[in-house]
């Protein structure tokens, strides 16, 4: 056997792809030329280009971060003589002749060539290649790669050897051959051919890194790494070049949210307040519990944020039952006592009502006054309410995106709270914001759902975070139980002797009504089978999102005050529930949601003294799913439990749908590349420390190749 060459760039500088007119002007940089079409690519035609679009891959700078998945190593030439049964193998060898042969199914076609070099003949075999029959003439010269049996070399790939193409003989069947990421109607091979051509501009593309941080941490150049990434020499050059891009692609992504946290800070004046006042220490001396390490150190850091005179951007998430709407009570109480206003805005109705419910209850010793605002509220109320908030007569509000509308005027809003925030839009949470004018309101970001510190370094990564870990004391853990159906029996009777006890229980299901094409139970159905047989002598209640406003506020006011010992649910009730004397959560289809979701709901039980429980029965799950379930069943911490949700399902569904906001990475994978993004925030730490701005000169290009890279998500942030 032979060692098999090719040219390919490389660290060494072994030359690039040669295209002579693009190699003349690629000393230079020239950002523009990687915006340049896929068309301007030899073999690559209108119809080519529409599917490569779709397949996300629309300029030649797409397809140098469309790096490719994997390798095979085709890094040695056989003779043919040389070949064992069984081995996959590349040989070049000369064809003596061909035919094609006639089979019976009229859809197989069959090549056979009989092919030979200076150490053997054999029969090499194609199937349904029938195009190659013009082809393989005698004395035609190929690179076949394959696999020896007893009837033959059967071939997988192959190349006519000075047969032109998109690239160097040998690109196909020698060397580490790349494997890129393909579609349907773009195949693997083309993809190579086009990566080949393409390399040629690697040269054009902007090198961000700056040189120092390139040298200490021994990070190949941006065109070397692009071509390594693609046509490596060695496996260690790949892995080289491939943690060299996502290192830069995390890099840039942290300066993009770094420097749109700066301009936020420097664009605009936010209210500055004074310490905390008689209001806010008499109503936490007020509260019927004593306030965590963890709601304090909340409290501090609010207060260093309401002082600092910057508006505050501050990302409060906690576990399960910690009391975020104490924290988010204290700072918008922060802006009553300071002569501001303070809203709180919730994504459903549902949980806008859930809100006003606690802070109800939470200022009960206390003559503060608040509407409630959502779609539903009655008209005459609505003025009322309407007109004290643009007096500045009405100091605090809730309410849904209905907060944002037009017609709703602040005399002076100083602080919003924002809970789930991920489920409004950005132009909704900017109309919120601009209600503070001519000052910026301070925002309090709040989710129900603890998030993984990769994700929240880059979906969140420009705002200051705080976590809540601690619960109240006295609060029991969940016990928790995988359900399987054969054992449902048991289970209600399990049910109906806590509900004897006096205590009371969720039934969440994933459906509201019953569907033909989805077998899942359906609340308003299994309400209805409940309270006429497994739980015939108790009281069952019903509760989704699509009841009107007054019948959800009554069905959920009689569970309350415990009138209803059961409410069979939908979702609607994941966050935002408080009911003490509740203590068992059964949830039906369970594989069909989350494990931040499955966690979210658990947490609606287990919120009083009593002893609580949890059973999860899935319809039909499959081993990801059984995954997610044990998961579950065996961790009570949120934030591990978030965690592993991240590992089995990947950022872009972390909290449970595909959020807008995320980021797009084409090279990282989080959690895998974890490592790398705290070494990129660690940088751009250092570098802001160091130079103050990412803009500094002394930092070269690196805010232009943050815009070219993340534009649409940094644009409003980095000044062109």
């Amino acid at each position: 056997m032979v060692a098999a060459s090719r040219p390919v760039g490389g660290f060494a500088g072994t030359p690039a792809p040669p295209r002579d007119a693009l190699l003349a002007a690629a000393r230079t940089p020239r950002p523009s030329a990687l915006e340049r079409p896929l068309t301007d690519l030899d073999g690559v035609g209108p119809k080519l280009a529409r599917a490569a679009e779709e397949a996300g891959l629309r300029t030649i700078g797409d397809l140098l971060l469309r790096l490719p998945h994997s390798h095979r190593d085709h890094t040695e030439l056989h003779s043919l003589g040389d070949l064992k049964l069984g081995e996959q193998a590349t040989v070049l060898a000369e064809v003596r002749s061909s035919k094609l042969r006639p089979t019976r199914r009229r859809s197989l076609k069959i090549i056979e060539a009989q092919v030979a070099d200076g150490t053997g003949s054999v029969k090499a075999t194609w199937f349904n290649q029938a195009w190659l029959a013009d082809k393989l003439t005698p004395g035609t010269r190929l690179l076949m790669h394959g696999k020896l049996d007893r009837r033959g070399f059967r071939v997988d790939t192959h190349e006519i050897v000075g047969g032109g193409g998109g690239g160097p003989t040998g690109l196909h069947t020698t060397g580490l051959v790349p494997v890129h990421p393909a579609s349907e109607s773009v195949r693997p091979q083309r993809l190579r051919e086009w990566a080949w051509q393409a390399l040629a501009q690697a040269e054009n593309s902007i090198e961000p890194l700056p040189a120092e941080l390139r040298a200490r941490r021994g990070l190949p150049g941006e065109a070397d790494a692009l071509r390594a990434a693609h046509f490596p020499e060695t496996a260690e050059e790949a892995s080289d070049a491939r943690r060299r891009l996502i290192f830069e692609e995390l890099f840039l992504h942290q300066a993009a949210l770094a420097t749109r946290r700066s301009q936020r800070r420097r664009g605009s004046d936010g209210p500055r307040f004074d310490a905390p006042g008689e209001l806010v220490d008499r109503w936490i001396t007020s509260l019927p519990f004593e306030p965590t390490a963890d709601q304090r150190r909340a409290f501090s850091e609010i207060d260093s944020d309401l002082q600092s005179g910057c508006p505050m951007q501050r990302l409060l998430m906690g576990e399960v039952g910690s009391g975020k709407t104490v924290v988010a009570l204290y700072a918008m109480l922060r802006a009553l006592e300071s002569g501001y206003q303070g809203a709180l805005m919730a994504p459903t109705e549902t949980l806008a009502e859930q809100h006003a419910l606690t802070l109800d209850r939470l200022l009960a010793g206390e003559p503060v006054t608040f509407a409630l605002l959502t779609g539903s509220t009655p008209a005459a109320r609505r003025r009322d309410a309407l007109g004290r908030l643009a007096s500045g007569e009405l100091g605090l509000v809730v309410g849904t995106h209905a907060l944002a509308e037009p017609t709703v005027e602040f005399a002076r809003l100083g602080v919003c709270v924002v809970d789930e925030q991920h489920r409004f839009g950005v132009r909704q949470r900017a109309a919120l914001d601009a209600k503070g004018s001519p000052e910026t309101p301070h925002v309090l970001h709040m989710t129900a759902t603890p998030i993984p510190r990769t994700l929240s370094l880059t979906a969140y990564g420009d705002l200051d975070t705080t976590q809540l870990r601690e619960l109240p004391a006295g609060r029991p853990a969940v016990k928790t139980w995988l359900v399987d159906e054969d054992r449902r029996a048991g289970a209600y009777e399990f049910l109906r002797e806590r509900l004897s006890e006096g205590r009371q229980a969720f039934v969440v299901c994933p459906l509201v009504s019953e569907s033909l094409k989805l077998q899942a139970r359906a609340a308003t159905a299994e309400a209805d089978a409940l309270a006429a047989g497994e739980l015939r002598d108790f009281s069952v209640g019903l509760l989704h999102g699509q009841m009107p406003a007054a019948d959800k506020a009554a069905a959920m006011a009689r569970f309350v005050e415990g009138e209803t010992d059961v409410l069979v649910a939908t979702s609607v009730i994941e966050v935002g529930i408080d009911v003490p004397n509740a203590t068992v959560m059964v949830i039906e289809g369970a594989e069909r949601y989350g494990v931040s979701q499955l966690h979210q709901l658990r947490g609606r039980v287990g919120r009083g003294t009593h002893e609580s429980f949890c059973l999860l029965f899935p319809d039909e799950a499959g081993e990801l799913a059984r995954q997610r379930l044990e998961a579950v069943a065996a961790e009570r911490d949120g934030f591990r439990l978030a965690e592993v949700d991240l590992s089995l399902r990947g950022e872009g569904e972390i909290l449970g749908t595909k959020q807008h906001g995320l980021p797009r990475f084409r090279v990282a994978t989080l959690p895998e590349d974890a490592a790398e993004l705290l070494a990129a925030r660690e940088e751009i730490t250092a570098l802001l420390g160091r130079y103050g701005s990412l803009g500094d000169p002394a930092l070269g290009p690196l805010l232009d190749a943050v815009r070219a890279r993340f534009g649409d998500e940094g644009a409003e942030a980095i000044p062109a």
